[in-house]
């Protein structure tokens, strides 16, 4: 069958064809690609095609597709039962093995998704603190949990403002949501709700909105904040748990959040969630506590065996996370020199951005061109790549990608842009002081840097000396007969040292 024909099949008795949303390539002009296998790095699709795959299942799969320590693991385990609906040595290995390698977990409890840890952690902060009142940031995702689906726009909204219809306004009432990365609205908001603020709840590094990185300082703002003020501070590591480092971002930033939410890597490819933090918080749950939680496949066999496996390879082979952050760090680096498109990596995730303007929360996210965007994922499709199908989401790397598979990106993209020369020119003092030239950047028409320097004689009325400039294109030194094309991008620079 065609994907056409496995999309039509599939609308007939699943609602739009899909069971999440992002899967369905809604907007794309494209049908969603229906997948048959996997393994390594790459997807096969039910017609025959292989793609290199950046999305990994949305970042569960670190360690690729179908690998060996992760399906011998699950095999094992297949043999005995697939769910008990009771407890298993396997759960407490997999708790016992969290809480040692995570400081800030010294109780925890597994669930299916997520969404459902999320769900507890709210639960627990309102219990433990007796307060209702819940703080997010624009652009995060914490799952589909009524009050966290729940958007600010720029800036404190003072209406709370739903992403989803069939959401009694009451229930998000008590949600409010500021910009990432802006520690005054922080400040303010919290001071204003300090004795109603029972949590708040902070992906560290969003990945949801695009990776968006914490400005420096801004996470120990917020754990100062919430301890002053006995805020409960929940981290939702969900992506960045196992991601970031065995530590997460938590262990990145040295933060110590009170609970933690976890999923993704620790399921190995099934579906799971945690919840995990402060003993005091979490012995607020039944049955031990009053807030009641269940779930009849929490802690499945088959899931804790995959995750297990996952974490334990992870554990065994520490070198793993530098050597994928190396990978992610030298196309960063090769991206910059090509492309204005920004970019925005952390480890090993990564986002470009479909905007040449600096994007540190959500608000910058939404000025992306989202026509251009459409077009190039669908070129890539076409070579085969798959990045994932929003201009929202992060790419990611696994233990099964190499430089060359970045690389490929690289030359993808370089058929799809025309390169601009970087062109630096640094001014001398002498020169500042004559003609009063300050930082600034020009888009040139000029053939030639002598042609450029013409044009800059004139500008400011002085005659070209040797020793005045220094000519710098993409990083190299350059004579002055090289040349530009139209819209290479020229910047001056300030001296050095005062020369």
């Amino acid at each position: 069958m065609t994907q056409s024909s496995n999309f039509l099949e599939a609308c007939k008795y699943i609602v739009g064809g899909v069971n999440s949303p992002v899967r369905s390539f809604k907007g794309l002009d494209l049908n969603p690609i229906f997948i048959d296998y996997g393994h390594g790095p790459y997807l096969f699709s039910t017609d025959c095609k292989q793609y290199l795959d950046f999305c990994l299942s949305w970042g569960s799969l670190i360690l690729g597709h179908t690998h060996p320590v992760v399906i011998d693991a699950v095999k094992k385990v297949l043999l005995k039962g697939t769910s008990f609906g009771m407890p298993t040595v396997l759960e407490t290995q997999m708790a016992k093995t969290i809480c040692t390698i995570m400081p800030s977990i010294e109780l925890i409890r597994f669930v299916n998704s997520g969404t459902e840890a999320v769900m507890t952690a709210i639960k627990l902060a309102r219990a433990f603190t007796k307060r209702e009142k819940i703080l997010k940031f624009d652009g995060c995702y914490h799952g589909h949990y009524d009050p966290m689906l729940v958007s600010a726009g720029s800036g404190v909204s003072e209406l709370p403002k739903a992403n989803s219809s069939g959401i009694d306004i009451a229930t998000i009432s008590k949600t409010l949501s500021i910009p990432f990365n802006d520690i005054e609205a922080l400040e303010k908001v919290i001071f204003e709700n300090k004795s109603s603020l029972a949590a708040l709840i902070i992906e560290p590094v969003p990945a949801n909105m695009g990776v968006i990185i914490p400005k420096n300082g801004y996470l120990k703002a917020i754990r100062e904040l919430t301890e002053k003020y006995k805020i409960v501070l929940i981290f939702d590591e969900v992506i960045t748990g196992f991601r970031l480092g065995l530590n997460g971002a938590q262990g990145m930033f040295n933060i110590k959040p009170d609970l933690t939410c976890l999923g993704k890597i620790i399921g190995g490819g099934f579906p799971v969630g945690a919840v995990g933090g402060r003993k005091d918080i979490m012995l607020q749950l039944a049955p031990v506590g009053t807030v009641y939680q269940a779930g009849t496949l929490s802690g499945n066999p088959v899931a804790m065996a995959a995750g297990l496996a996952t974490i334990n390879y992870l554990k065994d082979n520490p070198d793993i996370y530098s050597r994928l952050e190396k990978i992610v760090k030298n196309f960063v680096d090769e991206w910059k020199l090509k492309f204005d498109l920004t970019i925005n990596a952390i480890g090993s995730m990564f986002t470009i951005f479909y905007t040449q303007k600096p994007v540190e929360n959500f608000f910058h996210s939404q000025t992306q061109d989202f026509d251009l965007f459409k077009n190039i994922f669908i070129k890539l499709i076409e070579k085969g790549i798959f990045l994932p199908p929003s201009m929202y989401e992060t790419a990611f790397i696994s233990t099964e990608h190499t430089k060359n598979d970045l690389d490929k990106l690289i030359s993808l993209f370089s058929t799809f842009f025309k390169r601009k020369k970087i062109i630096h020119i640094r001014y001398t003092s002498m020169l500042q002081e004559q003609c009063g030239i300050s930082e600034e950047t020009v888009y040139t028409d000029a053939l030639n840097v002598a042609e450029l320097f013409d044009e800059l004689c004139k500008k400011y009325s002085f005659r070209f000396g040797c020793g005045m400039f220094k000519v710098i294109i993409n990083d190299k030194m350059q004579s002055l007969t090289s040349k530009l094309q139209d819209g290479d991008i020229v910047t001056f620079l300030p001296p050095i040292g005062g020369g």
